[in-house]
């Protein structure tokens, strides 16, 4: 019982690291998006900085792909396991009384989560690929942003995004916390974290709604 104890925290606490590195590539990842709408001029030298750098396509990618994976595997494991423990099954759910939506619908805004990466991968890094190592074409760092706005004129396009992010907020509204709780932060800093974790949420979730739906609505007129 102590070793599957021990496991358990320790599969807790590597789902927690990984979804905090997530977190932190979001950030990063939306600090770079932004500029498509402030500065296109910025974000194409930005992309074709992490187009091409050696370290980001060799080393972080390969590493953000993995923690993708094990974030996801972690997740969807500990939910098995967590169903099998429960011995004694509620009779009956009485509303929030025992567990928010959100914590108890985890898996399913993870698996949205997850189908929206696998677009987004379609949608720009099975292309980048396609366009570098199989087309062999020449580098361009002003195709970027004209391929960005591109991908978000249709309106389906746009709209599995905005629904993606919406679920990826109420995700990140009760697992960003739930990070920090898994790895036993429980200080007088709590509330803060807490606090910030809630903001994070909200803000940068919308803040890539809004990157959509502005190029969506702002297209490139030929």
């Amino acid at each position: 019982m102590s070793g599957l104890v021990k496991s358990s925290i320790a599969r807790k606490v590597v789902m927690a690291l990984s979804g905090l590195f997530l977190v932190f590539f979001l950030a990063q990842h939306f600090t770079i998006n932004i500029t498509s709408v402030l500065a296109p001029d910025t974000f194409n030298e930005w992309s074709h900085f992490m187009g091409y750098n050696g370290v980001v396509q060799f080393i972080l990618q390969p590493i953000l792909i993995a923690g993708v994976i094990v974030h996801f595997v972690m997740g969807i494991g500990l939910e098995i396991r967590n169903n099998k423990a429960r011995a004694v099954k509620y009779k009956k759910y009485n509303g929030g009384a025992n567990a928010s939506w959100m914590s108890r619908n985890m898996i399913i805004t993870g698996l949205v989560v997850l189908a929206f990466l696998g677009l987004h991968f379609y949608d720009f890094w099975i292309h980048e690929m396609d366009y570098k190592y199989i087309a062999g074409n020449a580098e361009d760092p002003t195709r970027y942003y004209a391929e960005t706005v591109e991908k978000f004129e249709p309106f389906w396009r746009t709209v599995i995004y905005v629904i993606s992010f919406v679920l990826l907020a109420l995700h990140l509204w009760h697992g960003f916390a739930s990070s920090f709780q898994s790895m036993g932060v429980n200080n007088k800093y709590s509330p803060a974290i807490q606090t910030f974790t809630k903001i994070y949420a909200i803000v940068i979730p919308l803040g890539f709604i809004f990157i959509a739906l502005y190029h969506h609505f702002n297209p490139i007129t030929h």
